[in-house]
């Protein structure tokens, strides 16, 4: 099977990306149905990735952080071939606009509608002070991704299914947040987020 022809035939083209244009230089691209075979990507992360929970100080005592996590640095093989395949077509793609390949993978898994993440940027690192990109791969159950403008304005909310991707770029991550709302009776989804060097 030519895996890479199949996965991304059609994504390539231009026109499979729908860009909206946000404010401050920001945008995000979405690419419906984009990764083939999402069924095996979900059930190898969810048996394979070495998940782990982290905790996390608020106001005067520590707690769960909801959704459990695990990041794959740059020249860590991945826990599956698709996901390699997805971050090379991404780098290629993006290649003009960004410069520089995606290299790091972190991985989120939100067991049920309990588990979520607050707002936040990824502003550690060159996102604090530079236009980078973010690409999100989602499967499982879907999810609302929620974004708004970083000091208050309408927030929009993107919901990714089984297959799906998102890209933040511009000035995304320093302008604007997002996060992964709590819902109620969402089954199971992970996040693959495909980063370039020294963003988090």
């Amino acid at each position: 099977m030519d895996f890479q022809g199949t996965l991304f035939a059609e994504a390539r083209q231009q026109d499979a990306f729908e860009r909206t244009t946000l404010t401050r230089g920001a945008w995000v691209d979405v690419c419906r149905g984009w990764l083939s075979e999402p069924d095996e990507v979900f059930a190898t992360l969810v048996r394979d990735v070495p998940w782990r929970a982290e905790r996390r100080q608020m106001y005067d005592r520590v707690v769960d952080v909801p959704r459990r996590v695990h990041t794959y640095f740059e020249d860590e093989p991945l826990p599956h071939p698709a996901l390699s395949t997805a971050r090379d077509a991404l780098s290629a793609h993006y290649a003009d606009e960004l410069g520089e390949p995606f290299v790091t993978a972190g991985c989120c898994y939100y067991r049920d509608g309990r588990d979520s993440v607050a707002w936040h940027g990824d502003r550690i690192g060159r996102g604090r002070m530079h236009d980078t990109m973010v690409a999100i791969v989602s499967v499982g159950d879907p999810r609302g991704l929620a974004l708004r403008p970083r000091g208050g304005g309408p927030s929009i909310s993107v919901e990714m299914g089984h297959g799906d991707l998102l890209v933040m770029g511009g000035s995304c991550q320093r302008t604007w947040e997002h996060a992964v709302p709590k819902v109620a009776g969402a089954g199971p989804r992970l996040s693959v987020q495909f980063r370039p060097r020294n963003v988090f």
